[in-house]
């Protein structure tokens, strides 16, 4: 079974995320000393079956020529944030299998399982992601079957992580917001590294749909929810202040953002990739309607594999 989020170092790595309609393809290059450059991003239609969607685009794109980095959609995996097992490095996800078993419910014998350390000068920590066989082993036999090379499964929490590291101010945390069709992602980094994750249940589409009075609850249901999150986050990590909450589009929620400031002390702001990412090469990126369809796919092509 493959790990979660593992790979082998080199490029040619294409990052591949799906909607509920849609499946995005996206391409960045790292150059030193300059922004990250995003020379891909496509979408298309999705019908729910990957290895049909899959092999369609190998005739359409050049799909092949890459080891594609794919996101795990909503609900078919957890993170959670236990203690890591006294054993050595390469042993921990097996031994961790164990202690899981009565965290889920789903078995464990196969499941994929894998380790990300929480940086702590107290009791040490780990976010240890863990994925049921039948979640996992269907994405891999639908790109086995469309000839594609799965190089790596990843996670939203590590796709936002991406994100929100190239906004980061030295020495300073950061709280980063983002909606897509599913739900809402609230995640708190520093330095690159992710130190909390939480899930919001309420998504892109209706916090935009919403009118009246439902907009209003659903609003002061995502400001509490913050507010609670901030809280937290502050007693178990005084030493790290948040330097403000970068929130991403949400494409039709008027008045959004302008309750979060209201509601909250610390600034709110909006996420504009353009600030942190070239997107020369595709300007319909420019539009926040785009940063907001791609914005998994965008993360996850952020990963970074050292040589």
């Amino acid at each position: 079974m493959l790990s979660l989020f593992r790979s082998s170092p080199g490029s040619g790595r294409l990052a591949l995320a799906t909607g509920s309609d849609h499946i995005d393809l996206v391409r960045v290059e790292h150059t030193r000393d300059r922004k990250p450059r995003v020379v891909a991003a496509d979408s298309y239609a999705y019908s729910g079956d990957l290895s049909a969607t899959l092999t369609q685009l190998k005739k359409r794109t050049p799909l092949a020529k890459y080891r594609c980095t794919a996101l795990l959609p909503h609900g078919k995996y957890q993170l959670l944030q236990v203690a890591p097992p006294d054993v050595p490095g390469e042993e921990r996800a097996e031994a961790l299998r164990w202690t899981l078993k009565d965290m889920v419910d789903f078995p464990v014998d196969n499941a994929a399982i894998d380790i990300l350390d929480i940086p702590s000068d107290r009791s040490p920590q780990v976010f240890a992601a863990i994925a049921a066989e039948s979640a996992v082993a269907p994405m891999v036999q639908a790109f086995q079957a469309a000839k594609v090379t799965l190089d790596v499964i990843d996670l939203p929490e590590l796709s936002q992580r991406n994100i929100a590291a190239l906004f980061e101010t030295e020495g300073r945390g950061l709280a980063t917001l983002i909606f897509d069709d599913d739900e809402g992602l609230l995640t708190f980094t520093s330095g690159g590294e992710l130190y909390v994750a939480r899930h919001v249940e309420i998504s892109a589409r209706q916090l935009a749909s919403a009118q009246g009075e439902k907009r209003d609850q659903l609003y002061e249901r995502v400001a509490l929810d913050l507010q609670r999150s901030l809280d937290n986050f502050d007693r178990a990590y005084s030493h790290i202040p948040i330097a403000r909450l970068l929130v991403g589009p949400v494409p039709g929620a008027d008045g959004f953002f302008d309750m979060l400031r209201s509601n909250l002390t610390l600034p709110v702001e909006a996420l504009n990739l353009g600030e942190v990412l070239d997107l020369g090469a595709v300007p319909a990126l420019l539009d926040p309607l785009r940063q907001a369809q791609c914005m998994r796919a965008l993360g996850a092509a952020l990963r970074q594999e050292a040589a």
